[in-house]
């Protein structure tokens, strides 16, 4: 058997790895796992990924979770092209510095709008109004990091070309615009960047992945959501208490 993709593109990690496969012709099958049914806390799929967090590959008996880890690995193992995780050295650390302060400073932070407009009030849970606006703060401070430590006057995160970086950090972005933030308002350098790196990656593969995620409001609106499973209910429940 090939190698095998868990992921759900409600995800935003899930996206990143999705698109890069996608756009560099890598051959996976596809394993949906509904973060909203809860099935990521499945005893099946507990076995796979005793973590519970997509996405998850698998290759073979080889199992790898963490969406930078993914990356790094499908790049080097189907050699894609060098721009994506640079072999010069200089280039390959602006592309590790960026993933360090991600995990830091975006992955955390830019996903809880759609817990506060969407999943909260799915299992009838709001979120405190000091928790939004410290989340709103945290977003501005980020995106302003973002422009100037990382964009700067490139025309990408980590230099002239398109990076696991720039892929890793248009996902995450594009959860609050989903729920309708105007994240790009205002911010002309960061907008140019978002509009370099869909054309690079073409818009039929970006409405692709996107799709899910950009109708989640209207579904949540309709009540057309999965309803959540006990075990995903109390996750849920988890998460939304350590908003900070």
């Amino acid at each position: 058997m090939g190698l095998e993709l868990f992921l759900d593109l409600v995800s935003q990690p899930s996206r990143a790895v999705y698109i890069f496969a996608k756009k560099n012709g890598i051959p996976l099958e596809l394993r949906t796992v509904d973060l909203i049914k809860g099935q990521h806390k499945s005893k099946e799929f507990l076995q796979i990924n005793s973590l519970g967090k997509l996405p998850t590959l698998k290759d073979g008996d080889f199992i790898l979770t963490e969406s930078s880890a993914i990356l790094i690995y499908l790049s080097c193992k189907y050699q894609t092209p060098d721009h994506w995780y640079p072999s010069d050295l200089q280039a390959r650390a602006r592309v590790h510095e960026y993933l360090g302060w991600h995990a830091d400073c975006i992955r955390g932070t830019f996903g809880i709008p759609l817990w506060v407009q969407v999943l909260g009030p799915l299992i009838g849970v709001q979120v405190p109004k000091e928790k939004v606006e410290r989340n709103r703060t945290a977003i501005d401070q980020a995106l302003q990091w973002l422009e100037d430590k990382f964009l700067g006057d490139m025309p990408f995160l980590a230099g002239q070309q398109v990076t696991l970086a720039d892929l890793m950090a248009l996902e995450e972005l594009m959860q609050p615009v989903a729920i309708g933030y105007e994240l790009f308002e205002g911010r002309p350098r960061l907008a140019a960047w978002r509009g370099r790196v869909e054309a690079f990656l073409g818009a039929e593969l970006c409405q692709e992945a996107h799709s899910i995620i950009l109708s989640i409001m209207e579904q949540g609106a309709k009540k057309t959501l999965p309803t959540p499973s006990p075990e995903a209910y109390q996750a849920m429940l988890l998460r939304i208490a350590r908003i900070p």
